[in-house]
């Protein structure tokens, strides 16, 4: 089944089609790889439904993401809305976990698939399936992709992939796209050019968000080391100022510790920007002394003042902490969103866009702005675990509270470099 060709790059239409083309067909997997916003999804999962309805009837296949929430969001709700258009029926068991889809006669099952961790292996273990498609595989374990690898014993079965860029020590990046040859892989690298989508205006907008190792991958869509400080785009001429007002809400964020530093963070909304007011730095290990939760509650507390502070957002692992908060009962205290990557981030955009500013008074948390590294001997991205803390609090209040109104965040997830 050939599609308009008119609504689909030639990079998307051999994503689409390549089960069934000549030059094609042998191949035992597809690897969609390249830029953001690039098409690359859209085409992998319309083409591997196409395949499955077209080649097989009443088998089972897996689509997979990191999460299930995920999945459904940015994959199958688009894509099963364009199938219907095309004339599939589609019978989706949200609550089961997989949908039939029929199609010119025949029906199959498709079964979905978070694998956001090493525990997710299990969840698909023990399967017999023709296919299955990973999307963004590069951010799932390696565990939970050779499971789902290892189910695809029918005969005609294939393996679908896409995903972005990461480092270039990732377990994925080494095993499939350097060995596509020996995989028997299909390998097409996306650009946003292959997205005839996207127009202009908005290819040079994601072009201005990164620069450096995250331009190379998000943009041009390679596989590239990120190095040097994380936040490369702080400038104390523009990122160091006060209110010019009165403040209209006040929010303090926490990365607590027993033996590592303790950072807390006044935050103060004036005119649209948050303002880094007071800060609260003890280290143990400089003083020799451990602090008990209630004596971290005495800081919070002389921090706050008389303030009208609304939430304070705690690092979630200090379970103690939290609940020493909350059975003082003066706070409203909130677990922080506590994914890395994701509050580097928006920590990154909210520089740049002049979303927060830090006080002159915040001595630590200028202090390791100008420290704070990415460690480039691990196998993934992440900083070095030193000169953190209030690096720390700073993204739990970015990850927390400036994305509480649901920013998009994968958009807004760029960091300069």
């Amino acid at each position: 089944m050939m599609l308009n060709p008119a609504r689909f790059s030639p990079k998307q239409q051999t994503a689409i089609h390549w089960w069934h083309l000549p030059q094609s067909r042998h191949f035992d997997a597809v690897i969609c790889d390249g830029a953001v916003r690039s098409g690359k999804t859209t085409a992998l999962s319309l083409g591997f439904i196409l395949w499955a309805c077209c080649s097989f009837q009443k088998q089972d296949f897996a689509v997979c993401g990191k999460t299930k929430t995920a999945l459904r969001r940015n994959l199958l709700n688009p894509l099963f809305a364009q199938l219907r258009l095309m004339g599939f029926r589609i019978c989706d068991q949200i609550s089961k976990g997989y949908a039939e889809v029929a199609f010119c006669g025949r029906s199959n099952r498709f079964y979905f698939f978070g694998g956001k961790d090493e525990a997710s292996a299990p969840l698909i273990q023990g399967m017999t399936l023709a296919g299955v498609l990973l999307d963004e595989a590069a951010l799932m374990p390696r565990s939970f992709v050779e499971q789902a690898i290892a189910r695809c014993s029918v005969p005609g079965s294939k393996i679908w992939f896409s995903c972005n860029p990461e480092t270039p020590s990732h377990w994925f990046y080494r095993e499939w796209i350097r060995k596509t040859k020996e995989k028997n892989a299909l390998y097409l690298r996306f650009t946003m050019r292959d997205n005839p989508a996207l127009t202009k205006a908005v290819r040079q907008r994601y072009e201005r968000l990164y620069s450096g190792g995250f331009y190379d991958r998000y943009v041009r869509g390679i596989w590239t080391s990120v190095q040097g400080l994380v936040y490369p785009m702080f400038d104390p001429k523009k990122h160091i100022g006060a209110p010019p007002d009165k403040p209209e809400r006040y929010v303090i964020s926490c990365d607590y510790g027993t033996v590592n530093p303790t950072s807390l963070g006044l935050w103060a909304l004036c005119r649209g920007t948050w303002y880094r007011i007071a800060e609260s730095y003890y280290d143990s290990r400089k003083t020799g002394i451990t602090r008990t939760d209630e004596e971290h509650y005495d800081a919070l507390t002389a921090l706050a003042g008389d303030l009208p502070v609304e939430q304070v957002v705690v690092d979630p692992s200090a379970a103690s902490f939290l609940a020493c908060i909350r059975r003082h009962g003066r706070f409203h205290a909130v677990p922080a969103n506590n994914d890395v990557l994701g509050g580097i981030r928006r920590t990154a955009d909210a520089l740049r866009s002049g979303e927060i500013m830090i006080g002159e008074c915040c001595e630590d948390a200028l202090r390791e702005f100008s420290l704070y590294a990415w460690d480039e001997k691990a196998q993934r991205d992440a900083p070095r675990k030193e000169n953190d803390h209030a690096m720390d609090d700073i993204r739990y209040f970015a990850a927390t509270v400036l994305d509480a109104a649901g920013d998009d965040p994968f958009f807004v997830a760029s960091v300069k470099h």
